[in-house]
C-alpha cells in the first residue's frame, strides 16, 4: 500500500550521514584498507574481558545506579587525584555515561538554552554543532591557525554577551595537536574576563606523546566552570562498549544528571564493575603513550618514501597527511579516489563549518602492525 508522508520538519535539515559512516561504507564496498574510522583493530585485554565475564556470571546484569556504579566512580576519583592533584567527589561530581558522545550531548543540553551561543574550534568533532542546534543554541565557529593552534585574541573577539559555552578538544581530533600549559593559562585568563562555561573533550587523555596532557581538571580556576569528558572505549580499545564519563562541579553535575536520566538513565553494569577493578592498576592506561607512539612512528617511517607530507602528531591516534605535491583536488574527491586505490581515510574539510580545504587527510594508526605496513606501502605508490 502506498503511504502519503506527513510533513515532518527537520531539526537538522543540513545533516546527513556522518563522514565516518560514509568512508567506512566505501571501504567495505571497495575492499579497501580502512584507516578512516577511529577504532582499534586489535583485541581488548584478556584480563578485562575476564573481569566483565566474571561480573556477568555473578549476576550484575540489571540497571546500574543512574550516575554509575559507585566503585567505578571512587576508582576514577582516585585516578584524577593521582594524575591532576585535584579532589572530585565520586558521589556528586563524577557520572558514568554510555559513551563520551552522549556525555557531550547531555553537558551541552545542561548549559545551552534557546539563543545561547557556543564557540566551537574548527576543525571539530562532528557531534558538537548538532548538539548545540538541537538545544536551540547557535554554534560560533573559530578556526585553528595554519599550525593547528588556537589564536586566543581571535577567539576572544568572537565572545559576545550571548556566549555561554566554549568547547575545547585536547588532544585534538582530527589534527593530533595538543594544548600546552600556556594555552590553559590563556584559557584561565579568558575565563576570568568573561562569564562562560568550558566543555573539555579529553577522550584521548592518555595518548599525548611529546607533551604532558594538560587537563582543565588540573587548573583550580577552570575547575569551577568546566565539564571534562572522557572515554573508556578509547583508553581500553573497546569503542563498541560505548562507555564514558564526565567530571564537573556539583552545581553543574546536578543539571546534567537531570537530563541524563531521561536520555539513557544508566550505562552497562557488568562493564562498570570490571573497569572499577581494572583501572586500579595504573599500568593499564599509563602505558598507552608508548604503545601508540610506536604505532605512530611506524606509520611515519612507512610513508617516508611517499609524496605525502606528515603533520606532527602530538597526541590521539590520528595522523594528518598533506597531498599538495600529489594533487590539487578537493580533499573529499581525493579521499574518494584513494578508496578506489585501496585505502580509506577522512578528508579534513568536513570538520570545518566553512569547509576549509588545505588538502589534508586523516589516517587512524590504531591498527595492527600488519595493517599499518600494508597501508603505508600502498601510500608510497600514490
Amino acid at each position: 500500500m502506498e503511504r502519503t508522508p506527513l510533513h515532518l520538519g527537520s531539526k537538522l535539515s543540513n545533516t546527513g550521514d556522518s563522514i565516518f559512516s560514509t568512508m567506512s561504507a566505501l571501504a567495505r564496498q571497495h575492499n579497501a584498507l580502512n584507516l578512516s574510522q577511529g577504532f582499534p583493530d586489535f583485541d581488548v585485554s584478556p584480563k578485562l574481558i575476564e573481569l566483565v565475564n566474571k561480573y556477568m556470571k555473578k549476576g550484575f546484569n540489571q540497571y546500574a545506579p543512574m550516575p554509575g556504579v559507585i566503585a567505578l566512580r571512587e576508582a576514577l576519583s582516585v585516578k584524577i587525584k593521582n594524575l591532576y592533584n585535584q579532589e572530585y567527589c565520586p558521589i556528586e561530581e563524577i557520572t558514568i555515561t554510555p559513551g563520551a558522545t552522549q556525555a557531550i550531548y547531555c553537558a551541552i543540553s545542561a548549559i545551552i538554552n534557546e539563543g545561547d551561543e557556543a564557540i566551537i574550534i574548527d576543525p571539530a568533532y562532528d557531534s558538537y554543532a548538532p548538539s548545540i542546534i538541537l538545544n536551540g543554541g547557535i554554534p560560533v565557529h573559530v578556526e585553528l591557525n595554519a599550525s593547528f593552534e588556537i589564536d586566543w585574541p581571535t577567539l576572544k573577539s568572537r565572545i559576545s554577551s550571548k556566549t555561554k559555552l566554549l568547547i575545547i578538544n585536547n588532544p585534538h581530533n582530527p589534527t593530533g595537536a595538543c594544548l600546552n600549559k600556556s594555552d590553559l593559562e590563556s584559557l584561565e585568563k579568558l575565563c576570568n574576563e568573561t562569564d562562560i562555561f568550558i566543555l573539555s573533550d579529553e577522550v584521548y587523555e592518555h595518548i599525548s606523546f611529546e607533551k604532558k596532557h594538560e587537563s582543565v581538571l588540573a587548573y583550580p580556576e577552570l575547575m569551577q566552570r568546566s565539564i571534562a569528558v572522557f572515554s573508556f572505549g578509547k583508553v581500553f580499545h573497546a569503542t563498541g562498549w560505548k562507555l564514558g564519563y564526565l567530571v564537573a562541579p556539583n552545581y553543574i553535575t546536578k543539571e546534567i544528571r537531570k537530563i541524563y536520566q531521561f536520555v539513557s538513565f544508566s550505562a552497562n553494569t557488568a562493564i562498570q564493575y570490571a573497569l572499577a577493578d581494572y583501572i586500579k592498576n595504573e599500568e593499564h592506561y599509563l602505558c598507552l603513550n608508548d604503545f601508540f607512539k610506536a604505532k605512530r612512528d611506524r606509520f611515519i617511517s612507512g610513508i617516508k618514501g611517499s609524496r605525502f607530507d606528515a603533520v606532527s602528531c602530538q597526541g590521539t591516534y590520528f595522523q594528518l597527511l598533506n597531498y599538495n605535491t600529489i594533487s590539487q583536488e578537493k580533499d573529499i574527491l581525493f579521499a574518494n579516489n584513494l578508496v578506489l586505490k585501496g585505502i580509506a581515510s577522512i578528508p579534513i574539510s568536513v570538520f570545518y563549518k566553512n569547509k576549509t580545504d588545505r588538502h589534508y587527510l586523516r589516517f587512524c594508526f590504531a591498527k595492527s602492525d600488519k595493517l599499518i605496513d600494508n597501508a603505508t606501502e600502498l601510500l608510497c605508490t600514490i
